[in-house]
């Protein structure tokens, strides 16, 4: 659910794409207020896709994502083999461990943007089976990419919410608030 991000300090770029990215990851992270790890994991429509899920899909995206543009590999290695494990919680993982990594994404993002010296520096993002040539992309594209990323899964996830129990986002959004809608 899109919220109102406030307008950038003047000049404050970087400010602007970072909050826009927030906001979008609260849209997640809202959709999976008051729910059991069963119920985040359950998939309610014809779609394999969760809460539980989404949640470690858009985790693990954008800390691979920062990764490349650091020149390091992404944490997890994902291709055809195991692609499917990012979008399901695997062995020990929980809602709450997944919520917790992905502070500690959106921490290490926060700070990364906001230490590259132009928004214009680029990265090279070598050719992969999603990425058919070599290319090199700015630090703006990036925060972009996350924002187009994460907002698309947001979403998903108001739809499996709403199809899991009724609640919309309008209403978790005012029980994050600790205010009812209506």
């Amino acid at each position: 659910m899109v919220t109102h991000v406030g307008p950038e300090a003047p000049g404050d770029e970087r400010g602007a794409l970072l909050s826009f990215i927030a906001e979008q990851r609260g849209g997640i992270r809202r959709a999976l207020l008051g729910l059991t790890d069963e119920q985040a994991s359950s998939r309610p429509s014809a779609s394999e896709l969760s809460l539980a899920g989404l949640l470690k899909h858009v985790a693990e995206v954008e800390q691979g994502w920062i990764a490349r543009a650091k020149g390091e590999p992404p944490a997890v290695h994902r291709d055809e083999s195991n692609w499917h494990e990012c979008f399901q919680l695997i062995g020990e993982e929980t809602v709450e461990s997944c919520l917790a990594s992905y502070e500690k994404v959106a921490a290490e993002t926060e700070a990364f943007i906001r230490a590259v010296p132009s928004l214009d520096d680029t990265f090279e993002l070598p050719r992969t089976s999603w990425n058919p040539k070599d290319e090199r992309l700015s630090m703006r594209w990036l925060c972009l990419h996350l924002i187009r990323e994460t907002a698309r899964h947001a979403g998903h996830a108001d739809i499996i919410r709403e199809s899991l129990d009724g609640a919309t986002a309008f209403e978790l959004v005012a029980k994050e608030q600790g205010r009812s809608w209506g």
